[in-house]
């Protein structure tokens, strides 16, 4: 079977996506994650479009990749005009890339009644466009967009753009699904046409995700002959997104054994997944199939007690395979296994330090019916499961802390905390302001803790969520806050239950810095432990 070529379109169609923005520098910084990861192609924008995407291929003529080619987007001549004469497509050439894809009308509707163009013009404007870039020495590939839609419309016209690409000399066409409305079913046997038709063409897939089912289309294309697959990571792109790579890459590598990236770099997926996240300034979506936090995440009893004896009886993969990992979430529903396999994670053996666990799931579930939720507050429960087992050391304690709110007419709120906090025996008061309460108080604790922990700089806040348990009770409800934090290395979870929306937030704040803290104390006792011994330097003594 012929091997796959992953071909990311992230930085240009998936910045298409609502929200979804990159800087000319912050497109490099994740071409060269792509890159780093063995994907193929690496579209890399418009440059003859806007003056980002030309300053990003300027930028990339300054760094060499090593797996990646970059390929620069555009559309084909305009109507009546020779190649040779269209400045964008002169832009396209100008901008360096090795690689150039050109998108064309396949849809007779879009060709009439959109473009207002001639048929017979459109045939030509592929033909010529794809030849002259070849005569420049760029690898082409084209995109037939609206492919699938205009064969359901017309389907000999459809063949015939086709045709006018390969003609012209395009060493891949791609048939997309624009509007993202196709089924698997469908696209596998118009695929197979066209693979019938044009034995010698290299065919790819690129599809959108508007029925939920890009990932489908394309593993359908796949299985009908495609050779290279679109799309982008994490599924960015416009309207309901592209088909997600950090999903194809391990469905083409993992489960069809198709050649596609190397094996161990699939290892990478989720701090790519990750880096696309935090680059963007989007929170990761949990559920991601492969990458997400809940991957891999069980939470019904029955299930953790079947993995800790054999883990595929409840997971369909290794999930060090994809760099994600194992997790049990403990909340009402839990049972006994969950609360070992979780100590377990943490170090703490209930049965050999004589501690009960049905005791440790009572308490739990009686602070779930408080409001808590500990299956989406690992960080937390680790702090809880600590204080249970007697294994907990505060490395920070509240003294006391105070929030003002002030409000002039006309202008913007202001908000001011100060925190006493005790750290080893000393105390430490500071104050800071905020955007508002939480914020001023998340200031004020970093403030009166940098004193005495530099790591804290690495730490922020990136996810604050607040909900009412029981609002029949109206303003005087219970609130659960949900503070996600992150660090260079991890996502971790805390939360507050309390009537007060304030001390519901000083203690999920409060857990953050104690995980982290925590954390930390840890890494360095083990980076210790693991220096080779020396022996000591003998002493001497000069004599006058």
């Amino acid at each position: 079977m012929d091997p796959i070529f992953v071909y990311d379109t992230t930085l240009r169609d998936g910045t298409q996506g609502e929200n979804i923005s990159f800087s000319a520098e912050e497109k490099l910084k994740i071409a060269l994650r792509l890159d780093d990861i063995g994907i193929h192609y690496i579209e890399g924008g418009w440059p003859g479009s806007n003056p980002k995407d030309l300053h990003f291929f300027e930028l990339a003529k300054t760094v060499r990749f090593k797996n990646a080619r970059l390929a620069a987007f555009g559309c084909t001549r305009r109507p009546g005009v020779p190649a040779e004469a269209d400045e964008k497509l002169q832009a396209l050439i100008d901008c360096g890339a090795g690689v150039v894809t050109i998108f064309g009308k396949s849809w007779d509707l879009h060709v009439t009644q959109v473009m207002e163009n001639r048929l017979e013009e459109n045939l030509a404007m592929i033909r010529d466009t794809v030849a002259c870039l070849r005569q420049n020495g760029r690898e082409v590939v084209y995109d037939a967009e609206h492919f699938f839609d205009g064969f359901q419309h017309n389907r000999d016209y459809a063949l015939q753009t086709i045709a006018a690409a390969a003609e012209g000399g395009a060493d891949f066409v791609v048939l997309c699904d624009t509007n993202g409305g196709s089924l698997p079913c469908d696209v596998e046997v118009m695929f197979a046409e066209v693979r019938a038709r044009f034995p010698r063409v290299r065919l790819g897939i690129h599809t959108h995700n508007d029925c939920g089912l890009a990932v489908a289309n394309s593993i359908a294309a796949v299985r009908a002959g495609a050779v290279m697959v679109h799309g982008t990571i994490n599924g960015y792109g416009e309207r309901c997104g592209n088909a997600d790579l950090t999903t194809v890459i391990p469905v083409l590598g993992l489960k069809m054994n198709r050649a596609c990236i190397l094996t161990e770099n699939l290892k990478k997926l989720k701090s790519l997944s990750r880096f696309v996240n935090e680059t963007a300034n989007v929170v990761p979506v949990h559920n991601r199939p492969f990458v997400g936090r809940s991957a891999f995440a069980h939470k019904g009893g029955v299930h953790v007690s079947a993995i800790m004896k054999v883990p595929q009886a409840y997971e369909h993969m290794d999930p060090q395979q994809v760099g994600n990992e194992r997790r049990v979430l403990v909340s009402d529903l839990s049972g006994r296994s969950n609360v070992a396999y979780k100590a377990r994670e943490l170090g703490v053996e209930l049965d050999d330090a004589g501690i009960d666990s049905r005791r440790i799931v009572a308490e739990i579930k009686q602070l779930e019916q408080d409001g808590y939720q500990f299956d989406v507050a690992d960080g937390s429960f680790q702090i809880l499961l600590e204080k249970l087992t007697g294994t907990f050391t505060p490395l920070f304690e509240l003294e006391s802390f105070r929030v003002t709110i002030e409000k002039d007419k006309g202008q913007p709120c202001q908000a001011h905390a100060t925190v006493k906090v005790a750290v080893g025996g000393k105390q430490e008061i500071t104050a800071a302001e905020g955007y508002g309460p939480v914020s001023a108080l998340d200031n004020a604790l970093r403030k009166a803790l940098g004193r005495f922990f530099p790591d804290l700089d690495t730490m922020r806040l990136v996810d604050f969520k607040v909900r009412v348990i029981d609002g029949s009770r109206g303003t005087a409800a219970r609130v659960r806050v949900l503070i996600d934090s992150r660090d260079q290395d991890r996502i971790w979870s805390t939360i507050g239950v309390s009537e007060d929306i304030i001390e519901a937030s000083w203690h999920a704040l409060a857990d953050s810095f104690q995980f982290k803290l925590a954390r930390e104390k840890r890494i360095r006792g083990a980076a210790q432990e693991s220096l080779p011994f020396q022996m000591p330097r003998p002493t001497t003594t000069c004599k006058e």
